[in-house]
Order: C-alpha cells, then sequence, then structure tokens
C-alpha cells in the first residue's frame, strides 16, 4: 500500500522559512520523478515542484527561486526547503509521484498545512 507522510508545516511569518519533508512507503522513490502540491481553502490543487530521477528540478513560476526541491532516496524522502514565504503560499503542502509524468493519482496523504500571516 502506497503511502506518503507529510511534515514540517507551521504557522510562520512574511520571509520566514520552512523545510517540508514528505516519507514514503510502499514505493521506492528512485524510480519515480517526484513532486510537491499545495492545496489553498477553496482553490484546485496546483503543482508546485517536481524533481526527476536524478537531480533535474522544476519550479511553478509562482515559487521559482524561493522553493527548493530534493530527494534522499537512501530515506525514500523528498523535501521542499521554502523560503521568502508570502502569504500567498498559505496552503496545505503534499506529495505525490508527478501526475503530469504518470497521470491524475488516487492516493495522496494528509499533507501539512503552511499558514504565513503576520
Amino acid at each position: 500500500q502506497v503511502q506518503f507522510v507529510e511534515s514540517g508545516g507551521g504557522l510562520v511569518q512574511p520571509g520566514d522559512s520552512l523545510r517540508l519533508s514528505c516519507a514514503a512507503s510502499g514505493i521506492a522513490i528512485g524510480i519515480y520523478v517526484m513532486a510537491w502540491y499545495r492545496q489553498a481553502p477553496g482553490k484546485q490543487r496546483e503543482w508546485v515542484a517536481t524533481i526527476s530521477r536524478g537531480i533535474i528540478t522544476n519550479y511553478a513560476d509562482s515559487v521559482k527561486g524561493r522553493f527548493t526541491i530534493s530527494r534522499d532516496n537512501a530515506k525514500n524522502t523528498i523535501y521542499l526547503e521554502m523560503n521568502s514565504l508570502k502569504p500567498e503560499d498559505t496552503a496545505v503542502y503534499l506529495c505525490n509521484i508527478d501526475e503530469r509524468v504518470y497521470g491524475k493519482r488516487d492516493t495522496w496523504g494528509q499533507g501539512t498545512q503552511v499558514t504565513v500571516s503576520s
């Protein structure tokens, strides 16, 4: 059974940083293109960042230059380093294999809440 457990969220002020983690089980992430997504209240889930099976990364324009995705295949975990956080980054953050590569996913974790507010 594939499971993703996201952690590391919290309540921070604009300009602060957070590091999110996503631990996977039931799947070896090393053979997959992995991605972070986010869903703000009342909005559809949106793609945030992708990391290839190697180290090639890609980011949504809204986070480019502020967020960094990385992976540790030995720990079966991916990360999202978020800097210069803005109120518009407030959302539940989730990870999965990249839907743009493998198609729509039915299994998601609970996500981790990130709230950016002064």
